[in-house]
């Protein structure tokens, strides 16, 4: 439904604080935020709900950045006001020294080689179209060094730390390229020309510069690693689905050895599980490394000087940490770090230390340090460096997710396929009624990293959470990940009403009170599952979520058009145009009749807010009534914290009135 655009646009331009209401029909619109938030159909939210969640709002959390360039401090990036900015940390529980203050979140960051520079990316309300910036850390002075319209990505230092190579669609602005521009004089020079609409991602340069690594990504089940040579512009495929045209395979590139004969990389094509590897370029022979892991390798580092490694597996959705030896190839588990997701892993530069974000259930990300020993797979004590706010709560009593499986539809070996997901038990005797959380991606995973919203409906609504990985989540081997491909992509919605039928044999879950909830793809789900099991949801909540395939083709940003079409089918094509609205939630709004909650960002590129809309319009005409909110200066998600802090208002509102009945 559209706002009254002039009204809208001139209370922006003053900035007027506080509510600003249209009558419109039947609708009540409200605008909020300065107007930068529309609010239809949603009641004022009660004090008591603001009072109640103010504590679980100002949890905050820390991400590792980088190391400074003498080892002795990182940079991290936290919110102590609306969104996230670069600080420094001097020492193990330090004070967070804010560097920048900028109106929007930071997105990625890396430090120059030998240098103290940072370069840092950020977009404007969402758009994702973002620019890459250089900082000078000490003074808190920076300078764009993008063209300040195209979208840059994947921002890689050359080694010795004058230039940048990232992609960017700056060429015809739908392409993803390659490009390098120096820092001297901001010269840029296209390193490497798409051939196609697939995405093309800098990954590692040699130690003298000249040779280039470029990640070929054409969806999550092909991408394929070419080598340039920057000198003779040679170009040649290293390892992918061309060497292997009867299937696809996933092969990502990580770094160059030590002397630049071969690389380590991520592959598939020795298991259903992706492992690590080595590549010699003089032969292109490969050598799988961690072939007995069944399960996912993650991340890789190596050390500045290559002669350390470390990597992560995903072990059934939970991270494991292992020291590797990149001159022998042998690794060992580092066993005494907590349980959680381990992310941005990076050695020190004196190799001394290993740092990384580690996040639990029950502890929000944080920054820690594990010292290392002489021997490469030995390693000292972990040392915690930040200690984010948990708004003054008492983490003892945040609920631990417990790993479960339930059974499905379809068999695999005589049996019924099982589908993994985490259960959120809140304290009591139950019954308990349930939010079923789907993740986005698809090709994604649900994973239990430090949520305070699933904490906050435990504690105060008393309210299970249970997050399936639904058949074509990631985690799982390439098997499962490939379950819901093109026409077999409404079996993964009979795994939600599979996840219905086991809610009902638990004496601990009401059956009778049930919502779903989810994000983008996640956020398809739960319209799809309100059109098939309306009578069995008591309340749905969709955020930046997919109303119909055909029309999200059309009107996603063109540099990622043909990637989702890989994923979801071409539209272009007659039959998988039919089978397409054929599944579309829009097409069967005759069938919706659970209440619904919309949340929009009025800026995304990856699913644009006209799906929201239309959704929004066609239950409308039927008389459904319909919650729906829109940021105007977010994206795909909310990122500033009025409008985080808004958002979890309203759904905590509605589940209250529509699952809860109070």
């Amino acid at each position: 439904m559209q706002v009254k655009r002039i009204g809208l646009l001139l209370m922006v331009l003053v900035g007027i604080v506080g509510p600003y209401t249209v009558a419109s029909g039947q609708e009540s619109k409200t605008t909020v935020n300065n107007g930068n938030v529309v609010l239809e159909d949603i009641p004022p939210v009660p004090p008591e709900i603001v009072t109640d969640l103010n504590r679980y709002q100002n949890i905050r959390s820390a991400y590792l950045r980088a190391w400074s360039r003498d080892g002795k401090s990182l940079f991290i990036t936290t919110r102590f006001g609306e969104v996230s900015q670069i600080h420094r940390v001097e020492q193990p529980a330090g004070a967070r020294t804010q560097i920048t203050f900028f109106q929007e979140p930071i997105g990625g960051v890396s430090r120059q080689p030998g240098g103290e520079l940072l370069n840092f990316t950020m977009d404007a309300g969402g758009n994702e179209t973002s620019q890459i910036f250089l900082l000078n850390p000490d003074s808190g002075d920076y300078r764009m060094l993008s063209d300040g319209k195209s979208r840059h990505r994947y921002v890689l230092w050359t080694p010795d730390g004058t230039a940048l190579a990232y992609q960017s669609t700056r060429r015809n602005g739908r392409t993803n390229d390659v490009w390098m521009t120096h820092l001297a004089d901001k010269k840029s020079e296209l390193l490497w020309e798409a051939p196609d609409n697939t995405a093309w991602i800098p990954a590692d340069f040699t130690q003298d510069g000249r040779q280039l690594l470029i990640q070929q990504y054409v969806s999550v089940t092909d991408s394929r690693v070419h080598l340039l040579d920057r000198e003779t512009g040679e170009q040649r495929l290293l390892v992918g689905s061309a060497e292997h045209p009867s299937r696809n395979l996933v092969e990502f590139a990580n770094s160059f050895d030590a002397d630049g004969q071969g690389i380590f990389f991520i592959t598939d094509r020795a298991s259903d599980f992706a492992q690590l590897a080595y590549l010699k370029l003089e032969d292109l022979s490969v050598e799988i490394i961690t072939g007995e892991i069944p399960w996912d390798v993650e991340q890789f580092a190596l050390s500045q000087d290559r002669t350390r490694g470390a990597f992560t597996i995903n072990a059934g959705g939970i991270s494991q940490l292992y020291l590797f030896h990149p001159a022998d190839k042998t690794y060992a588990p580092v066993e005494s770090i907590p349980q959680g997701i381990f992310n941005s892993i990076a050695f020190s530069p004196d190799n001394s230390q290993l740092a990384m974000t580690i996040s639990s259930p029950t502890s929000p990300s944080d920054v820690y340090v594990l010292a290392l020993d002489e021997k490469p797979l030995e390693h000292g004590e972990l040392e915690r460096w930040t200690f984010s706010e948990v708004g003054g709560l008492d983490t003892t009593q945040f609920i631990e997710p417990k790993l479960i499986s339930y059974p499905t539809f379809d068999k695999v070996d005589g049996r019924q396929r099982q589908i993994p997901a985490f259960y959120y038990r809140p304290r009591g005797e139950g019954p308990f009624p349930v939010v079923i959380v789907i993740h986005g991606g698809p090709e994604s995973q649900f994973r239990p990293r430090f949520s305070g919203t699933f904490q906050l409906w435990a504690d105060k609504l008393g309210i299970a959470v249970i997050a399936p990985n639904v058949r074509g989540s990631d985690g799982y081997g390439k098997e499962y990940l490939r379950l819901d491909n093109g026409k077999l992509r409404e079996d993964s919605v009979k795994d939600i009403g599979a996840l219905l039928d086991w809610i009902g044999t638990r004496p601990d879950l009401d059956k009778e009170r049930v919502a779903v909830f989810g994000g983008s793809y996640g956020g398809y789900m739960v319209l799809a599952s309100v059109v098939h099991y309306s009578e069995r949801l008591k309340a749905a909540i969709d955020i930046v979520g997919i109303s119909n395939f055909v029309t999200f083709l059309k009107n996603t940003k063109d540099y990622r058009r043909d990637l989702r079409r890989v994923e979801y089918g071409d539209e272009r094509d007659p039959d998988m145009r039919a089978f397409l609205e054929s599944i579309s939630p829009t097409n069967h709004v005759d069938k919706m009749t659970t209440p619904l909650l919309v949340i929009q960002g009025q800026n995304d590129p990856r699913v644009p807010v006209t799906e929201a809309e239309q959704i929004v319009k066609r239950l409308r005409e039927q008389g459904t009534k319909v919650w729906y909110m829109n940021a105007l200066n977010e994206g795909h998600g909310y990122r500033k914290k009025e409008n985080v802090d808004l958002y979890q208002q309203v759904v905590v509102m509605f589940l209250k009135k529509h699952l809860l009945g109070k």
